[in-house]
């Protein structure tokens, strides 16, 4: 049997296990292009969970570690290696639902929900990866759980099978096999295995070794004018009223509260999913606002409910209502039809992209992979009912696509791999047009396009036949290698 108090431990250990070996997971990446690596992200998706894991008391029970778990991983995950690892803690979550306690079998069924979970995710899912070592793993799990073997035993039983399956993922990916090296990804899981296991047998908590990667892509910039005329010109309503409540069930319609707080303020906004529900309002009575809260759920202690004055607020902000700075995105109210968000990294595209009509401007790409949150939270300050977002990368796709079922308006994500297709589906947008009509016209015109792009190789490797060197130049055709070169100007004209 593993209580709450062990369970929270276990995933804290495995966090800063895989935080401490991150660096040697990324290396395994056998793709010489740089991207968001796989460790990073692994490590900072699990490591979203460890800090509200943190401010939980020892005496919750393991569904409710296994709740705040899935919540704080689907906000943070990053990159397509941390959207897998949190929609496997996300259908682990389901498993462990309603227990106290957790026994063998709870566990086996919960390994198994998390990889279906998984796999229903990946629209083209590869053998010889993550999904095929935890997939293993969880019908070892099934097989451990109808025996009478203790809960060590079992975890012992699980990981020796992930460890097993990882090493024959150097045999199933012919890129792994060239390398030598097994899946990054695989290992990763292998990692978070094994340190819950250590927290298991009673292992102190590692140090950690070094600070985990903030957020790599900040919030949207945006015009101090845009922001004081949108909230400020007008104040109706002096507070500003924030705050967060966990849900006394799952039945409880955040819909409910909305209503009534539209009846003391304005701008309200009310975000939820199973769990907790978010809150942002303009009102003269933000202790009326608390209170009725409190029919709803309880207040979680962090973050703490905010309240400020707006009127004071306002006169810092019109003396630098000149500066163009980093603000943190505030949620809207929708008004208008259709809306926009683009990831983009440089002044100069983020430019581009507003010029074309794009709304938010989430920073990163190839190598910086914006959160899911960061990319939620880009949609909520779009005052639009639908809106559009445009990845711009293959490893950002999944991370935008958690973010529909999070969001409180309609949200379409074109399926945008590079720059150029971004651009191309902004351009065949058409306002008289229907959502459907739009994702078609927009998706057939991206999907025509063709890219090029120059870069450095970030490690030593051999793809397609080639032999590579480290910071040796790559001309990329559509995401795929072309050719090597050694100068930067010859490799861009030898694409055009």
């Amino acid at each position: 049997m593993i209580t709450g108090k062990q369970l929270k431990a276990a995933i804290i250990h495995a966090a800063i296990l895989i935080t401490n070996q991150r660096r040697s997971v990324d290396e395994l990446n056998v793709y010489p292009v740089p991207d968001g690596d796989t460790g990073t992200n692994m490590s900072m998706t699990i490591s979203a969970a460890k800090r509200q894991l943190e401010l939980l008391s020892d005496d919750v029970p393991v569904s409710e570690v296994a709740d705040v778990t899935a919540s704080a991983m689907l906000r943070g995950a990053r990159g397509n290696s941390g959207v897998i690892t949190s929609l496997l803690f996300r259908g682990f979550s389901k498993g462990l639902a309603g227990l106290t306690t957790a026994e063998n079998a709870d566990f086996a069924n919960a390994l198994e929900l998390g990889v279906a979970g998984a796999y229903k995710a990946v629209m083209k899912p590869t053998e010889g990866t993550i999904l095929t070592v935890s997939r293993m793993a969880a019908n070892k799990a099934q097989e451990l759980a109808k025996t009478d073997a203790d809960p060590i035993a079992f975890w012992q039983g699980v990981l020796d099978e992930a460890n097993a399956v990882l090493k024959q993922t150097t045999e199933m990916l012919p890129a792994l096999k060239k390398a030598n090296v097994v899946d990054a990804g695989g290992q990763g899981f292998c990692i978070i295995i094994g340190g819950m296991l250590e927290s298991f047998r009673g292992a102190a908590l590692p140090e950690e070794v070094g600070d985990v990667q903030k957020s790599s892509a900040p919030d949207p910039q945006i015009d101090f004018n845009a922001a004081v005329a949108q909230y400020d010109d007008e104040i109706n309503f002096t507070y500003c009223t924030e705050y967060i409540i966990e849900k006394n069930d799952a039945s409880v319609d955040g819909a409910k509260l909305r209503a009534y707080l539209e009846t003391i303020g304005d701008c309200v906004v009310v975000v939820e999913d199973d769990e907790i529900i978010k809150v942002h309002v303009h009102t003269d009575a933000p202790g009326m606002a608390l209170t009725k809260a409190l029919e709803f759920g309880h207040f979680i202690n962090e973050p703490k409910p905010k309240i400020e004055n707006m009127r004071i607020q306002h006169e810092g902000k019109v003396k630098e209502a000149k500066i163009v700075k980093q603000q943190e995105v505030l949620p809207v109210e929708p008004t208008k039809e259709f809306g926009f968000v683009a990831v983009a990294a440089g002044g100069g595209l983020e430019r581009t992209f507003l010029d074309l009509g794009v709304d938010q401007v989430v920073k990163g790409g190839q190598t910086m992979n914006p959160s899911t949150d960061d990319i939620l939270r880009a949609i909520h300050a779009t005052p639009a009912k639908t809106v559009f977002v445009l990845p711009n990368n293959k490893n950002i796709i999944m991370a935008a696509e958690q973010a529909i079922s999070l969001a409180n308006r309609n949200v379409v994500v074109l399926q945008t791999r590079t720059i150029p297709q971004g651009i191309s589906a902004m351009l065949a947008f058409d306002e008289s047009m229907s959502m459907d009509e739009n994702r078609t016209q927009m998706t057939k015109a991206f999907e025509r396009v063709s890219s090029g792009a120059v870069t450095f190789a970030a490690r030593d490797s051999e793809l397609d036949g080639q032999k590579i060197k480290k910071n040796e130049v790559l001309a990329l055709d559509n995401g795929k290698l072309a050719f090597t070169e050694k100068d930067v100007n010859k490799a861009a004209y030898k694409l055009t």
